[in-house]
């Protein structure tokens, strides 16, 4: 199926590591002009060069930290005016801490708001702005969690700011569909990279087992359905058949778990 995603312009928040960097070479396979926001500049550069290769349109790097809504402004700014306006946004930034809710910290809480749902708002109503200014029908995916539907231990705070992602792309739906403008959320369960060289420095996954040991990661895929943990290309598939309005054009405020069967909503 041809997704009509060629020429498109495509920002991707955290396109440098792990799932971000899938969904950005996925996009870059279906010809778009991407524009690859990330804190790790050197590692989204690495990116950037694969997928020119991989047949992308256009590609441009913008470091950005998305908790700040100025240089937010500043790289949506620069995907409009290189790319002659934003047709898709991912919102892909989010990070964890894996601890009990007891041993968290006020101080950690805020990083994770920060980070998972700040995040989100200022790219959320930067590329609105545009959108509407262009009369875009566009979409606008953000990457939540299947800890936001089944509730996780050693993942409260985070799992918590994740549901309010899904409510948020659902209150969004709901207002602008009659601009023709599409809201969804992508669930992922665990997903890991492949190959050190998907993570840079500031990824969560810098460290495989800081996050789970190899017998955690063996536990956790013999208990799902599917018998397998999921990689970044298993959401990026997902990511872009939600993006295209050829593929998911009547599709909005819709919740999509990619999790192997971790969750199953009905």
């Amino acid at each position: 199926m041809n997704l009509e995603l060629e020429k498109k312009s495509v920002i991707v928040t955290g396109g440098a590591s792990n799932i971000g960097r899938g969904i950005v070479l996925a996009f870059a396979q279906e010809g778009a002009n991407i524009t690859l926001a990330d804190i790790d500049e050197e590692q989204a550069g690495h990116v950037a060069e694969l997928a020119l290769k991989k047949g992308a349109s256009g590609v441009q790097v913008i470091k950005t930290d998305v908790t700040n809504l100025e240089q937010v402004k500043a790289m949506v700014a620069a995907a409009d005016s290189k790319f002659g306006g934003v047709d898709v946004l991912i919102n892909n930034v989010g990070w964890d801490d894996l601890m009990f809710f007891t041993q968290t910290t006020p101080e950690l809480w805020q990083k994770l708001i920060a980070i998972n749902f700040v995040s989100n708002l200022n790219c959320t109503h930067s590329v609105l702005e545009v959108m509407l200014k262009n009369k875009t029908k566009g979409s606008i995916v953000s990457l939540s969690s299947d800890a936001s539907r089944q509730g996780e231990a050693r993942e409260a705070v985070y799992g918590a700011l994740k549901a309010g992602i899904n409510s948020l792309m659902k209150s969004l739906a709901k207002e602008n569909g009659r601009f023709g403008i599409r809201f969804n959320a992508v669930c992922p369960g665990v997903t890991i990279p492949e190959e050190d060289e998907e993570v840079g420095a500031n990824s969560m996954w810098t460290q495989k087992d800081a996050m789970f040991t190899e017998e955690q990661f063996e536990a956790i895929a013999k208990a799902l359905p599917l018998k397998k943990v999921g990689r970044p290309n298993d959401l990026a598939s997902a990511v872009l058949f939600m993006a295209s309005n050829a593929s998911a054009g009547h599709v909005t405020g819709q919740v999509l778990s990619v999790s192997g069967g971790y969750s199953m909503v009905g």
